[in-house]
């Protein structure tokens, strides 16, 4: 592939992103590219102003970069522009809704270890709040359209990407098929990187390597959610059917993602989508759990630790 001089990693939360961008701010030094990250973790949805001021600063940045921030598909082209490589991760949905749940209440073994209180301003009986009464309940927090989440990072800044449908779905594969260069699943981080090395390797050459690193991978220790426990099965199936639609994204970015793995040679066992299963029990991932770039700025964290 030419190489491409503008990449937009638009990260979806509690999909491996802090590990990724732990990854690119040592890819970024070591191969010369310009790496544009947002101070702005918690708007994701955009007016046609902030879209066009956006876009405006990202074409605007020093070439070759890679700009990341969480926010939904900005089509560039309709502002003019020219549409950058696209990237990114998704993750079970089940597991990124428990991670991100419990992330919100007792953070990781980082402040485990600082006594440090996640999210000061919850009130006690909200942090405490079984997961399976909040299932089960319907509280706001564990329904719908809050577990809408993973799809409008791909359907995009339109009002109807954020409502549950078929429509918001198939946009959302549409832009996968048109704009990105590659969506990987978390549960499989290794096979994300080395294709990552392979399509852009000004970027991403050596990332495997750096990403097992024992030091590298002794940090990922101290970004595991805390306190993480799994609902009982009925709460489980309620969920899943209550994120149907993105199931079945994920399904469809999982089915893709394994044609290309076959396509450059990465043997994993290929096999068609299971029958949805009556009851649906998330597995523990391989992969280090990342931090959650949407309550906080943990920069400053990231950059002491790669200075000693």
């Amino acid at each position: 592939l030419p190489f491409p001089s503008q990449v937009v990693y638009n990260r979806v939360g509690k999909c491996g992103s802090r590990t990724v961008v732990l990854l690119l701010r040592i890819l970024s030094e070591k191969h010369g590219f310009n790496l544009v990250t947002s101070d702005i973790h918690n708007k994701t949805r955009l007016t046609k102003n902030e879209q066009m001021e956006l876009i405006k600063n990202i074409s605007t940045a020093e070439q070759p970069y890679l700009f990341t921030r969480h926010v939904h598909f900005l089509n560039f082209s309709r502002f003019g522009g020219d549409q950058p490589v696209y990237i990114n991760i998704i993750r079970d949905p089940v597991n990124r809704f428990l991670s991100n749940y419990f992330f919100r209440r007792f953070g990781d073994w980082r402040g485990e270890q600082n006594h440090m209180i996640r999210t000061p301003s919850m009130r006690q009986e909200e942090r405490y709040l079984d997961i399976n009464v909040c299932i089960l309940e319907n509280y706001p927090e564990c329904s719908n359209p809050r577990l809408f989440y993973i799809i409008p990072y791909f359907c995009g800044q339109h009002p109807r990407c954020r409502e549950p449908g078929e429509w918001a779905l198939e946009r959302a594969k549409l832009n996968v098929n048109e704009n990105f260069l590659l969506v990987g699943i978390l549960e499989e981080l290794e096979d994300v990187l080395l294709l990552l090395e392979r399509f852009l390797p000004h970027y991403f050459k050596d990332v495997l390597s750096i990403y097992k690193n024992p030091e590298h991978r002794k940090l990922g220790n101290l970004t595991v959610t805390v306190k993480k426990t799994v609902p009982s099965p009925e709460a489980i199936q309620i969920l899943y059917q209550r994120m149907r639609y993105e199931y079945e994204f994920y399904y469809y970015v999982k089915e893709q993602f394994h044609l290309l793995k076959r396509k450059f040679g990465l043997k994993s066992q290929i096999r068609k989508p299971r029958p949805r299963p009556e009851f649906f029990i998330p597995s523990p991932l391989e992969t280090e759990e990342p931090i959650d770039d949407e309550e906080e700025d943990d920069e400053k964290w990231l950059e002491d630790i790669y200075k000693r």
